[in-house]
């Protein structure tokens, strides 16, 4: 598999994240609120701390809890504190539909590397490079697949937001959300810089690149072991 779109493990099981690391896979990390309820992270800070001992050296992104300004602000300066290489995400808007503009401006300015994130429209990516300090650079993160899941065709709105992204220096297009390993290479056709790719879907990139032929006789050959372990029979006359 040769792509030069830098792929992220997306998840929070720190298991799970060293072995894809083991496998060289992957040159960074992302996580969100929901990553962390389904891995069943009680301590989210602990789980932070020891993600970023882990991976010193790869890019990691941690997300605010916060609902309000004031709170992202405080929450954001705290995870940007861990390392070096920590990127703070903070969504493009909050749940009463404000966004967040101010906040991704203040703290991309302290220093802070943000990672813009729940992006679903052009004008909230115009939004979130407009904020984001060149020197400082930062990450846009686009939910290509939620596009996609509403009957929706990401891949325009990939193309434009990879444009103005790199209008700024620094500045990063990620493709979020993914939903299968063809999404790699639309990401990397897009223009976008990073995906963010879920375990289950990183255990197929040693498909990449199969025949077609050999996919179909892989999945005969799954089917016949299906049935062999299930001992399903069929009952017919048979004429000899």
């Amino acid at each position: 598999m040769t792509v030069n779109v830098k792929i992220y493990a997306d998840g929070a099981e720190l298991n799970a994240m060293k072995a894809v690391a083991a496998q060289g896979l992957v040159s960074g990390f992302t996580t969100n609120p929901s990553l962390m309820k389904a891995a069943g992270i009680t301590d989210y800070l602990a789980f932070a701390k020891e993600a970023v001992a882990t991976f010193p050296d790869q890019s990691i992104s941690f997300e605010v809890f916060g609902n309000t300004p004031e709170r992202m602000l405080a929450e954001a300066k705290v995870l940007a504190s861990l390392g070096q290489h920590v990127a703070v995400k903070v969504p493009v808007i909050r749940a009463n539909g404000a966004d967040n503009a101010e906040v991704i401006r203040e703290l991309s300015n302290a220093g802070v590397q943000v990672n813009v994130t729940a992006i679903t429209t052009l004008t909230q990516v115009k939004l979130a490079v407009d904020a984001l300090n060149p020197a400082v650079g930062g990450i846009v993160s686009v939910f290509a697949g939620r596009v996609a899941d509403t009957g929706v065709d990401p891949l325009p709105l990939m193309r434009q937001a990879a444009g103005l992204c790199h209008t700024k220096d620094n500045v990063e297009l990620l493709w979020a959300s993914t939903r299968e390993v063809f999404n790699v290479v639309q990401a990397e056709q897009t223009g976008c810089d990073i995906i963010t790719v879920p375990p289950k879907i990183l255990a197929k990139l040693s498909k990449f690149g199969t025949p077609a032929l050999q996919v179909s006789v892989d999945t005969v050959k799954t089917f016949d072991a299906d049935i062999a372990s299930l001992g399903f029979t069929i009952p017919v006359a048979v004429q000899e």
